[in-house]
């Protein structure tokens, strides 16, 4: 059997002040910074067979973080880089809905429907992903860490459990939240989602789904 832990990487500025981060390299906050050393903890004693991570740094921080007291080296995934926004990238949420009224409405309704503005749609994330699943899947029969981005785990987990890309705002992962899937009889099975039970010490005022 193969477990999969799939993690978000931990809070940034931007994720605080609602600004779209796409493919932007920033850095984790001191919150962020917290919160990747709180999760490293708790995993500290889980016997983990390898940590994989997009390249963004917000996500290798964290990885590096969980890495840590099981003397492992991150594996570098481009497959699981953010979701090019395009357009939107940089820009905060009011200033999306200003300039891109009517497509910012659809991604809230239909966000299977939308490509963004010089950027990628959800299938082309779905695209990426399965090709990642389909690669550690035939790799690892032991747990695996996945630190990746929050459309990029909510694409990843409607591709495991068999749902479309609509059910994309049916899921939410907060910032170094972590779901866990087990695979076996050729099938991914859902076992615990979104827990930050261990995030207790940095607990304030919960963020938006953003």
């Amino acid at each position: 059997m193969t477990e999969l832990i799939l993690v978000r990487h931990g809070e940034t500025e931007w994720n605080v002040a609602e600004v779209f981060r796409g493919q932007a390299d920033i850095d984790l906050s001191e919150t962020g910074r917290k919160q990747a050393g709180l999760l490293a903890t708790y995993l500290s004693t889980a016997a983990i067979e390898a940590i994989y991570s997009s390249p963004l740094k917000r996500a290798r921080q964290t990885a590096e973080a969980i890495a840590k007291p099981h003397k492992l080296e991150v594996s570098v995934e481009s497959d699981l880089i953010d979701l090019n926004f395009g357009k939107w990238q940089g820009l905060s949420h009011e200033e999306v809905k200003e300039k891109y009224g009517d497509l910012y409405a659809t991604w809230l309704i239909h966000p299977e429907q939308v490509r963004m503005p010089g950027g990628e749609t959800l299938d082309d994330v779905r695209k990426r992903v399965t090709r990642f699943r389909d690669k550690v899947i035939e790799k690892h029969r032991g747990t695996i860490v996945i630190v990746g981005h929050r459309v990029v785990n909510k694409v990843m987990l409607c591709a495991l459990l068999g749902l479309d890309n609509l059910h994309f705002w049916k899921i939410r992962q907060d910032t170094c939240g972590i779901s866990v899937l087990n695979y076996q009889n050729e099938r991914f099975i859902l076992t615990r989602h979104n827990d930050t039970s261990f995030l207790k010490p940095t607990a304030g005022a919960p963020l938006k789904d953003f």
